[in-house]
């Protein structure tokens, strides 16, 4: 299986706690005015990588994990497939950035099978009258840090707490 790949950043501390392997992902359907990275919204972007490949930078540098874009989740069986393998070879943590909403998450069971195994999800659209430079891990106020695992357990939306 292979993921689209835009960018691998390594030893990053923005996006999510300590320092991550991040990994972006090309395309996105959300069109965010003000998007950061617009340039992430072509699904042909960067380049096709295997599982392995990304599973071999990932264990090279020992740390976390955080999946980004465009949005991932337009990838969901191989990110589905990726976060199983990372958690269950590695033991890391994952985080993964996303334009939709949990309501929208949990209501598609693909796209809830792309992130059941995810630690934290970073969720919603980037809305540019709702920016916020003092928030940390996400760019407005909207946006929620959901604690993927405490969630599912009791069926409603749990902010993680830093």
């Amino acid at each position: 299986m292979k993921l689209r790949v835009l960018h691998i950043v390594e030893g990053t501390s923005v996006d999510g706690p300590g320092l991550r392997t991040s990994i972006y992902l090309a395309g996105c359907n959300h069109h965010c005015p003000g998007c950061h990275n617009p340039g992430s919204w072509d699904r042909q972007g960067g380049e096709d990588r295997t599982l392995d490949e990304l599973m071999q930078v990932i264990a090279y540098n020992e740390a976390p994990v955080t999946l980004s874009g465009g949005d991932p989740l337009l990838q969901p069986q191989g990110v589905q497939e990726l976060v199983c393998r990372v958690k269950r070879e590695l033991g890391y943590n994952v985080w993964c950035y996303t334009g939709y909403t949990w309501e929208e998450i949990v209501a598609d069971p693909v796209l809830l099978g792309a992130v059941r195994e995810v630690d934290v999800v970073v969720e919603g659209p980037f809305l540019e009258a709702q920016r916020d430079t003092t928030l940390r891990f996400c760019g407005s106020r909207n946006q929620r840090l959901i604690d993927v695992q405490r969630s599912l357990d009791v069926s409603d939306p749990i902010l993680w707490n830093q």
